[in-house]
């Protein structure tokens, strides 16, 4: 994913899908039926429960297609220890002309360890890059965290979040996103081997149902308008180190994701109007709505260190009313929340989303009280943080 500049992140980049969708040309089952979706296998422990429930039924124009990994991949643990593997793999629809998706049910065949699944859109002018560094990664996909883990970024949309016990994603608005032919997916599957002590526990080749349609002159073409704030987390008070130096901290992010991730946290602040970091747990950042639209739902992103997150519409008003909260947020349990019912918003309506990190958190997370303390800012590792509201939107006229 790219750093949040306005010129990168503007409204309209990604008219993609939201709900969870994937294919593999080279795989298989293109079926198109309308029974329930293969049942999951297995268990999860404290995440027990696949999403085997049937979806509900097709509606007018719809049909299911029925999809399959092109391989079978077994995780193992990262070289460093630790009992998470991150794996992301490029999945391409193979469209021959464009298609509304209006739903998708993402079923793992080995819920002992898919701990949860994301999945990215790449649009048909980035699928070289995509392409370019799976051909130069050994094996099935390359190891990635929270983002898509494509050296220095790719113009790819968040599309939504598989967690245990979730089913199919669905609206009930005749809206959908529409993917055109050329774009790829990127699917990243969260890999948990806890329960096996780190050890291998078998393969995994999941499966997703797709629910697609050509669409009428009356569908709602749906995007997602990401907004930002930035993240100026300090260490804690009985932390210590290089890292804890805010401008040591960024060239670290440079070093580690280049110049133009590097770049974000100071970007953020001008484009937030923040004239210097204010150091602390909770920032924020207003974003003026840039054209008509509806709003129809949205989910908080963060990292490991994300507490709590807010979307609030024109705060500070007699019609402020907050969008989209999330008061305890789960890295493993990011969620599509839908609004009660639609809401219009345009020019001179403002959208603020506001985020709470807490670095006390570092000392209790496996993958983090390992690593040096740092003064934390927007980056794409385990160890940095990110603040993204992902908003699910449709232009209106």
């Amino acid at each position: 994913m790219t750093k949040p500049d306005s010129s990168l992140w503007r409204f309209g980049v990604a008219a993609v899908a939201l709900a969870t969708a994937f294919a593999v040309v080279a795989a298989c089952g293109s079926d198109a039926d309308d029974s329930a979706a293969p049942a999951a296998t297995g268990s999860h422990g404290a995440h027990a429960g696949g999403s085997s429930a049937p979806p509900q039924p097709l509606r007018a124009g719809e049909r299911f297609v029925d999809l399959r990994m092109a391989e079978a991949y077994t995780p193992a643990p990262p070289e460093g220890g630790g009992t998470d593997e991150y794996r992301c793999q490029v999945i391409d629809p193979g469209l021959s002309k464009a298609q509304f998706l209006t739903g998708t049910q993402f079923v793992p065949e080995n819920v002992a360890i898919a701990h949860h699944a994301i999945v990215f859109a790449v649009p048909a002018s980035e699928a070289a890059k995509v392409r370019a560094h799976d051909e130069q990664t050994p094996g099935l996909g390359w190891q990635c965290f929270g983002e898509t883990g494509i050296p220095g970024g790719v113009d790819a949309a968040w599309v939504d979040t598989w967690t245990p016990g979730v089913t199919e994603t669905l609206l009930n608005q005749d809206a959908g996103y529409k993917l055109e032919p050329g774009s790829l997916l990127i699917l990243q599957i969260h890999y948990n081997l806890l329960a096996t002590d780190g050890k291998p526990a078998g393969s995994d080749r999941s499966t997703v149902r797709l629910r697609l349609t050509e669409g009428t002159p009356q569908t709602r073409e749906l995007v997602t308008w990401p907004i930002n704030a930035p993240t100026e987390l300090p260490c804690a008070a009985d932390e210590s180190g290089p890292l804890c130096d805010r401008g040591t901290s960024i060239a670290d992010v440079a070093k580690r994701f280049g110049p133009e991730v590097g770049g974000a946290a100071d970007q953020q602040l001008k484009e937030c109007g923040h004239a210097a970091p204010k150091p602390g747990e909770t920032q924020s950042c207003d974003h003026e709505v840039p054209a008509p639209m509806t709003l129809f739902a949205g989910f908080g992103h963060m990292h490991l260190l994300g507490r709590a997150m807010k979307v609030e519409l024109n705060p500070g008003t007699p019609n402020a009313r907050v969008v989209l909260d999330v008061p305890e947020f789960d890295f493993d349990n990011q969620r599509l929340v839908a609004l009660p019912a639609p809401v219009d918003i345009g020019p001179g309506d403002t959208l603020r989303v506001t985020c709470t990190h807490d670095a006390g958190l570092r000392k209790r997370l496996p993958q983090l009280r390992k690593l040096p303390p740092r003064y934390v800012v927007w980056g794409d590792g385990t160890s940095d943080e990110m603040c993204l509201g992902i908003m699910t939107v449709s232009r209106r006229s």
